[in-house]
C-alpha cells in the first residue's frame, strides 16, 4: 500500500538542529526495507504556481493557494505493509521532530 508522506515546516515545532538531522539515516532505512518509491525537497512556497481554469479561464497565481505559516518543504512515497508501519516511518522522519509530517493513504482510481 502506498503512502505519501508531506514533510511540513512548523512554527510552533523545536528548532531545527542540524546534528540533530538524521535524513540519511532514515532515507537509508527506507531503502534496506524497500519501501522508498521517491521522494525529494521541494522550492520554497514562494516558487509555487497555483493554476486553476474557471469558465474555461486559465488562471496562474503565484505562490501556494493558501496563506499559512507552514509550508510543504518536500515529499516521500513510501511501500508500507500497512497504514502502521507508514505512522513508524513517519515518526522516525527527522521533520517529525523539527516540524510536521502529515501521512496520507493513496486512492487508486479505479477505471
Amino acid at each position: 500500500m502506498r503512502f505519501l508522506l508531506l514533510i511540513c515546516d512548523d512554527p510552533t515545532a523545536e528548532t531545527y538542529r542540524p546534528e540533530d538531522d538524521t535524513i540519511a539515516e532514515w532515507v537509508g532505512e527506507n531503502d534496506r526495507r524497500h519501501l522508498s518509491v521517491i521522494g525529494d525537497r521541494l522550492r520554497p512556497a514562494q516558487d509555487a504556481r497555483t493554476v486553476r481554469v474557471r469558465s474555461g479561464q486559465l488562471l496562474v497565481t503565484d505562490g501556494p493557494f493558501a496563506e499559512t505559516q507552514e509550508s510543504i518543504a518536500g515529499f516521500d512515497v513510501l511501500e508500507c505493509a500497512n497504514l502502521d508501519e507508514a505512522l513508524e516511518r513517519a515518526a522516525a522522519h527527522p521533520m517529525a521532530r523539527f516540524g510536521r509530517v502529515e501521512v496520507r493513504p493513496f486512492w487508486p482510481l479505479e477505471l
